[in-house]
């Protein structure tokens, strides 16, 4: 058993970073630094979960783009072609199963 507090485990971090904060059952709860753009993909066997906790997060899809916003919650289904963005420093935590493989595009 571990406490961590996900402002301090990502203050200091500017670059594109994406770690496991905590693992749950079969899935895990990672938190994402991102200023830029993520590519295109999708997860095969699983939905994917996410919370932005500091800035503004754009999830793009093929036909639109969803605007995420600090305490803003979004599932996205499996196999739907998606990619994550911002405007700046943002921080979001995803929650997905452990053994996720994403297929990048």
């Amino acid at each position: 058993m571990k406490k961590i507090n996900l402002f301090e485990a990502t203050k200091n971090i500017s670059d594109y970073t994406n770690f496991v904060v905590s693992e749950v059952n079969d899935h895990v709860l990672r938190a994402a630094v991102i200023d830029g753009e993520f590519h295109w993909h999708k997860h095969d066997d699983c939905d994917e979960l996410f919370i932005v906790i500091e800035g503004e997060l754009f999830i793009d899809f093929e036909d639109q783009t969803i605007v995420l916003n600090q305490g803003d919650v979004f599932t996205i289904p499996q196999n739907v072609i998606h990619r994550t963005r911002s405007n700046g420093r943002t921080v979001n935590l995803c929650f997905e199963k452990a053994d996720n493989n994403f297929k990048g595009s």
